[in-house]
């Protein structure tokens, strides 16, 4: 394991969200998870579900964890990618966390059941390979370029009294 291991597990605690490098894709993809045992562990696909096209059949992944305080990158670690086997003693001490994590879930009933049919549940574990971290920032802008998005501000900003007009940014 590598000398960050514990910067890694401590950010992904205190993190709601993973960014993951997926294959085939330009962009990080965020992800809810729960830091469970030394890994990660994450639900995607079926209805409703976060879409991590590519997750179940990569053997390995790039994780991103932002910084709670700044919003910042804090660390990137390679994972080692597993499915969590429905009915299995991993599944039983994973799942019910996940559940009670879900907090947008239509209905929490019959969730883990769901998940077993539709769903794939991810472990994501760390391989010991760290690609950035305090310290060892990559200078790769594009690497922090949001995803481009048609999205746009419609119309005029809101009236302010004693309020400055600036100019927009470039």
């Amino acid at each position: 394991m590598s000398d960050l291991t514990p910067l890694i597990e401590e950010a992904a605690k205190k993190s709601g969200l993973l960014w993951i490098a997926l294959p085939d894709l330009p962009h990080p993809r965020a992800a809810w998870h729960i830091w469970h045992e030394g890994s990660a562990y994450l639900v995607t696909g079926g209805e409703g579900e976060q879409p991590l096209p590519g997750l179940p059949e990569a053997e390995q992944v790039t994780v991103i964890v932002r910084s709670k305080d700044k919003g910042g990158r804090l660390v990137s670690w390679t994972a080692a990618v597993s499915e969590v086997e429905a009915g299995g003693e991993l599944w039983e001490a994973v799942v019910p966390r996940l559940a009670k994590d879900r907090l947008n879930a239509a209905s929490h009933e019959g969730q883990a059941e769901r998940w077993a049919r539709e769903s794939y549940v991810i472990r994501l574990t760390p391989t010991g390979e760290v690609s950035e971290a305090p310290g060892r920032q990559r200078n790769d802008y594009a690497a922090v370029r949001p995803v481009p998005t048609p999205a746009s501000t419609a119309g005029k900003g809101p009236f302010m009294v004693g309020g400055k007009r600036r100019r927009a940014d470039r």
